[in-house]
């Protein structure tokens, strides 16, 4: 008998036809043995719904008071699912229980709306496993040290899981999606995307990075970290499938030593078209300048992604980064009204209609001039690229955001990922 953690998307539960498949797959694995913990999504849409009418008795910009009460409205969704998907297992015949973040609890810090899982006191749901339930959690959220519901931001109903089946030593983590694995790329842009059978923590966790939706990066920083056996596969599958074939569907996410990867120099193609670029121009170069600009930006919770500065002429220099769109404005704002001033710098400037563009693979480590052939490629194509940054196994480029759908094609075509690796 294992204990198997199971997490579906809010498309995967988005309707209460959906909810009774997932109880049927459920129940199918509890029946065969397996001591079950399930974490679902809110419905589909559900999370955007709550949070514009939220928007609607109060515009204006964030605040501690608006994010903790954005946090409360938001983490109903969740619960909602999980009452829902505990019914519909009863209905089904299994004895089933379900518990919002704060009941178990799951404890997190104080970072309302991006709050970072701290512990997990996995003694009730032990105790109810062995009574021979089926124990349903919320993903997406939990509670502070001073009782207050948090969220852990979105796609952390993941996060949720692999926290979970880290805590209670799971003997696997099943993410159930709209999309039967992880793919070299997005198969909406390039149709000849091909499914990966298996990728590493250390590509997974790049390409999580640089803007692939399949998993949520924390997620897969939790696992990694864990030793978490990971697997994506879809839920619109047929539910009665037999365990044994639905168990090596889909992508195992492992370690490189654990299994034998796809021999494939670049493995993936992510893209992300949520960033925006900033620039402080005419910055004092002097020592200390960089921490002066992002740390401000980092006491914002504003999370930060590529850097460059420039070459200092005449003692001044540019300083660019990037940053998530929804942050643009928020950026922009601190950096005109503290950052600008405390600096001594000349000028803010930013392009919210950027792209990146990566390219992944654990094959990047002991091949020479991937990058350059990543460069020709683009310049073939006639796209500048504006901004670089690499890693042992990723080369990402900012691009204009126009140009994302065709850098990907080309890319996806010049590396032969179309092609099984076998």
């Amino acid at each position: 008998m294992a204990l198997i953690v199971h997490k579906y998307g809010g498309t995967s539960m988005g309707s209460t036809e959906r909810i009774r498949n997932v109880a049927k797959r459920v129940a199918k694995w509890a029946r065969a043995g397996h001591q079950m913990v399930v974490v679902p999504s809110a419905m589909s849409g559900e999370t955007n719904r709550l949070l514009a009418l939220a928007k609607e008795l109060s515009p204006e910009k964030s605040t501690p008071e608006l994010a903790r009460e954005l946090d409360m409205i938001a983490a109903t969704g969740e619960q909602v699912s999980v009452g829902l998907l505990a019914i519909a297992l009863q209905a089904e015949g299994m004895a089933a229980v379900s518990y919002a973040g704060w009941q178990v609890p799951i404890t997190t810090d104080s970072a309302y709306t991006k709050a970072r899982i701290a512990s997990i006191d996995d003694a009730r749901v032990r105790a109810d496993l062995a009574a021979g339930k089926v124990v349903i959690i919320t993903g997406f959220q939990g509670i502070d040290g001073e009782g207050h519901i948090t969220t852990l931001g979105r796609g952390g109903s993941d996060t949720s899981a692999v926290a979970v089946a880290a805590a209670m030593k799971a003997d696997e983590c099943l993410i159930y999606t709209d999309v039967d694995g992880v793919y070299t790329t997005d198969p909406r842009i390039v149709p000849e995307a091909r499914r990966l059978h298996t990728v590493s923590f250390e590509e997974m966790l790049e390409m999580a990075s640089l803007g692939s939706k399949v998993l949520q990066i924390r997620s897969v920083e939790f696992a990694g970290k864990y030793r978490v056996p990971l697997r994506v596969l879809s839920s619109f599958t047929p539910w009665d499938i037999p365990i044994d074939e639905e168990a090596r569907s889909g992508t195992l996410i492992t370690f490189e030593e654990d299994a034998k990867m796809e021999q494939a120099v670049v493995s993936g193609i992510a893209f992300n078209r949520d960033e925006a670029k900033i620039s402080l121009l005419g910055v004092p170069d002097r020592p200390g300048i960089a921490y002066q600009i992002l740390g401000p930006v980092a006491e914002a919770n504003i999370d930060i992604d590529v850097i460059i500065q420039n070459v200092s002429h005449d003692g001044r220099t540019d300083f660019s980064f990037t940053v998530h769109r929804n942050d643009y404005a928020r950026t922009i704002d601190l950096l005109k009204t503290r950052i600008l001033p405390a600096t001594g710098a000349t000028e803010v400037a930013g392009d919210p209609k950027i792209c990146k563009v990566s390219i992944v693979g654990i094959g990047m480590r002991s091949h020479v001039g991937v990058a350059s052939k990543m460069f020709r490629t683009l310049s073939e194509e006639g796209i500048n690229i504006q901004m670089i940054t690499t890693s042992e196994i990723k080369t990402s480029v900012v691009i204009d955001e126009k140009y994302m759908e065709l850098a990907v094609r080309a890319l996806h075509k010049a590396f032969e990922l179309e092609q099984d690796a076998g």
